[in-house]
């Protein structure tokens, strides 16, 4: 067998390296199909009763999961035992039984095989992959209910760590695994946003998913590579390759761990004294720890989205206070915390209440920014709570998806308007509170001298301005080769921004993939960005590259990329460079 390279979307960083545990995806076997006549109600009665058991199994496990990783991540598999109250999806599968004298077990099948068929044809469907999964992990719990058969954990499956390869994983499977036994996971379906992406995470398991079919070409205990740093699955690597790799994973781990314990205090700052700011992206809350763990000045992005997972209606002002008000304690006076309003629609969360409808393109669409300035109450709403916990720490409002002036300026207005609010009611709040806002579509980067204008601060987020200006989707592995960091068109708004921002006397932050990855630390620090925010298991790394570098090589090599035609070509010659300076960062 030959060494085979399967690419997909990267969830979660790091690379793991182990015998491959094959998951089969076909669910819980059904006896029987038909039921004679008389045995119908008695169907309908066992179903009822499954349901019960069911569902207090799944308020056991909801609670389970909120004690491990917090009650944000607890609050998934709290919907989730939703879907035995939903009195229409059990009637609809009580129906198949009466009409069609289906065993209890079919019908739940075919009548779940229906709707997951529908969700497949809705590719303008936000939340489809989500919804499928949930859909799945509801089918699972009642059959294996009906059938009377024993919830095995996962773990139980191998005696030694494997990495986990499966068409799709349910979330209360993923949420089950022992990062002692699972190195890592990689799917064949799947989105970055998906609840499996966001349990990886969590677990600070290295994770890919999305990648097509690769199942067919691969056996139990064939040993495979999970590179979660560029979404690469290798499956029966050569000998130069698992050499190469094992290096890395070594190198990753000891960098981590020396930087961890030794270099958590160590300023990031160039070998000529230039400070640099590393600070962590987080999804929820409880991640701050993470923060401090790995050395992170700050939270350079809070994604506030969690706060709309599986929720039937929106999130009370005070639900987002508390959320603020705990990362910014947590945090501490000294640490800045930039708050990200509401990244909602596309393939991300969607308000309860916005009644949208479905786009043909919704990454063209409703969303973002676009989205809170047609629901005002929504976006007031999170507004006064940034305000209302900004007295707690040193938070940092930034607006996403910006496209033109005109945008910046309505929500500069309106933030005025709950600051007046504010006043009237005689409730505190900062009143220095730095305002930002992404530069993540082409136009915002063109008409960054004057968006510099109206903000403290940028933020470059590089995975979406890759994606609008390669008009390349990064989640289609069809025109994966198209989207690349290193395509000098990106880097060229980049340093427009910069420039913009310099002249302006604005701070450049970038918050995409790109600020994670060593290979463009030189880059990224040549063109004039001094802030870093990254995935907090990436900091340490970060760190020690840009202890290795100075600024003025650091400018040579920016010079040198903005002069090439190629993606591929400014990729090599950022290779060569980092080998240089730190031969075990880069492969």
């Amino acid at each position: 067998m030959s060494m085979e390279l399967r690419r997909g979307i990267a969830v979660c960083p790091g690379i793991a390296i182990g015998p491959a545990l094959v998951l089969d995806n076909e669910g819980v076997w059904i006896k029987t199909k038909m039921v004679p006549p008389e045995q119908v109600e008695g169907e309908v009665g066992r179903l009822s009763t499954a349901v019960i058991e069911a569902r207090t199994h799944a308020e056991v496990r909801q609670q389970a999961i909120a004690d491990k990783f917090g009650r944000e991540i607890g609050a998934i598999f709290e919907a989730k035992g939703g879907f035995f109250e939903d009195r229409k999806l059990i009637n609809s599968i009580i129906a198949l039984i009466r009409s069609e004298t289906y065993s209890a077990e079919y019908a739940v099948s075919r009548h779940v095989r229906e709707i997951l068929k529908k969700l497949d044809s809705a590719s303008n469907l936000p939340q489809a992959s989500r919804m499928r999964g949930d859909y799945i992990d509801f089918e699972r719990e009642l059959l294996l209910t009906l059938n009377g058969q024993k919830r095995e954990s996962l773990n139980k499956m191998a005696d030694d760590p494997v990495i986990v390869l499966a068409n799709d994983l349910t979330p209360n499977e993923t949420a089950e695994f022992d990062s002692n036994i699972v190195l890592a996971l990689a799917t064949e379906t799947g989105g970055a946003t998906s609840h499996t992406a966001i349990l990886a995470n969590a677990l600070e398991l290295p994770a890919i998913v999305g990648i097509g079919r690769f199942l067919t070409d691969v056996s139990g205990g064939d040993l495979v590579i999970v590179d979660g740093n560029s979404g690469l699955l290798i499956i029966d690597p050569d000998a130069p390759t698992l050499a190469r790799y094992r290096a890395l994973h070594k190198a990753a781990l000891t960098t981590s761990g020396e930087y961890r314990v030794t270099g958590r205090h160590l300023p990031a700052e160039t070998r000529d004294g230039e400070r640099v700011l590393l600070m962590g992206n987080i999804e929820f809350p409880g991640e701050t720890k993470q923060c401090l763990q790995y050395g992170a000045e700050g939270v350079g992005l809070y994604r506030t989205e969690f706060l709309y997972v599986q929720r039937t209606t929106d999130p009370s002002e005070d639900d987002h206070y508390q959320a603020y008000k705990r990362v910014l304690e947590e945090m501490g006076p000294d640490r800045p915390v930039v708050i990200r309003t509401l990244d909602l629609g596309g393939d991300k969360y969607q308000p309860a209440n916005a009644n949208l409808i479905p786009e043909k393109n919704p990454f063209l669409g409703l969303r973002s920014i676009r989205l809170c300035l047609r629901n005002l109450p929504l976006f007031k709403t999170q507004l006064r709570a940034i305000l209302r916990a900004s007295v707690h720490g040193q938070a940092c409002i930034m607006f996403p998806m910006i496209s033109t002036v005109l945008e910046l300026r309505q929500c500069k207005s309106h933030l005025r308007e709950v600051q007046e609010d504010l006043d009237d009611a005689k409730i505190p709040y900062r009143s220095d509170v730095k305002i930002g806002t992404m530069i993540e579509v082409p136009s915002a980067a063109v008409m960054a001298d004057q968006l510099a204008k109206l903000v403290d601060f940028f933020s470059i987020g590089t995975n979406d301005l890759v994606q609008y200006t390669l008009a390349a989707d990064r989640n289609n592995e069809t025109v994966a080769e198209l989207y690349s960091a290193s395509d000098p068109s990106v880097l060229r708004l980049m340093e427009m921004v910069t420039r913009a921002g310099h002249v302006a006397g604005v701070e450049i932050n970038v918050c995409g993939e790109m600020s994670g990855e060593p290979l463009y630390a030189p880059l990224l620090i040549g063109l004039g960005v001094r802030q870093f925010s990254a995935t907090p298991r990436k900091i340490p790394e970060i760190k020690r590259v840009v202890r290795a570098l100075s600024v003025s090589e650091c400018k040579g090599v920016a010079r040198e990329c903005l002069q090439m035609e190629t993606a591929s070509e400014v990729s090599r010659y950022l290779r060569d460079t980092l080998r240089r300076i730190l031969p075990d960062a880069v492969d």
